[in-house]
């Protein structure tokens, strides 16, 4: 008899977007994994019963996108270390009655950075734009490769006070404005949503001067508004693509127990954007 694949999922609202499931595919069929993944649309008001129905029927493991990911954090019983800094949630795993609570996103960034682009942060000066949900869900990572310092800045610099004084703990960890940002960084990451809006943060060109690197989370077909910016004045740049493959290849990881080979399945989806 065969065996009936195991099935994950993504959680989203909107989901129809989703690369996700394209990207586990490849992934199963280059490890031998037998596994089906699937996109699942949860109403506004009933992501928890969404995913206690998959556990009903038996899902192993979920995914959860936009706008879930606090809910996400909030249902699940237990979380690790980097979900509770995150204070969100991207991965759930479903055993033996427990729903456990991970986020992959500053894994998958670090590791898109470190391996695939060759930059270490280790001793170099960071810079992180944007003070939302998605700098705090990468801060713990980044901090764990020990850069000199990470300096968070925000149009609303109480904002980004606010969370630099959370992770002070953690490192060295400072906040700014936007303005006042007047010196160079080796790295700087844009966690603001304003390449959505064709938008660039109001920083200074000499902050993304003399060769340093710039990371732009958001990625499209042609590069950014950020990274035109950043490499206008002398910058090495990356958009998040890579960091949308990495943290898939951690939940797989987390899930299966074997890590993917990330480099075919991010040239497929760089073609195809």
């Amino acid at each position: 008899m065969i065996g009936v694949p195991d099935r994950y999922t993504v959680i989203g609202n909107p989901i129809a977007h989703s690369k996700s499931p394209e990207i586990h595919a490849r992934f199963a069929a280059q490890t031998g994994q037998e596994l089906t993944y699937e996109r699942v649309l949860a109403p506004l008001d009933g992501f928890a019963r969404t995913v206690r129905d998959l556990i009903v029927q038996g899902v192993k493991g979920a995914n959860v996108t936009l706008p879930f990911k606090l809910e996400a954090y909030a249902l699940a019983d237990s979380l690790t270390e980097r979900a509770k800094a995150a204070g969100a949630v991207n991965t759930l795993s479903f055993e033996g009655g427990i729903i456990g609570g991970d986020n992959t996103d500053g894994a998958g960034l670090v590791r898109d950075i470190v391996v695939n682009a060759g930059v270490s942060i280790k001793g170099k000066s960071v810079l992180l734009l944007g003070a939302g949900g998605a700098a705090r869900g990468v801060l713990l990572p980044i901090l764990n490769e020990h850069p000199v310092e990470i300096v968070i800045a925000n149009r609303t610099v109480g904002k980004a006070a606010e969370l630099a004084a959370q992770f002070s703990n953690r490192g060295p960890v400072t906040s700014s404005s936007f303005e006042a940002l007047q010196r160079r960084f080796d790295i700087v990451i844009n966690a603001t949503s304003a390449s959505l809006a064709d938008d660039v943060p109001p920083i200074a060109p000499l902050v993304v001067g003399g060769n340093a690197f710039a990371y732009d989370m958001m990625y499209g077909k042609a590069p950014t508004v950020f990274m035109r910016f950043a490499e206008q004045h002398g910058a090495r740049v990356r958009d998040g693509l890579g960091m949308l493959v990495e943290q898939a290849a951690e939940s797989f990881f987390i899930w299966r127990g074997v890590r993917p080979d990330t480099a075919p399945v991010y040239a497929d989806l760089r073609a195809k954007l």
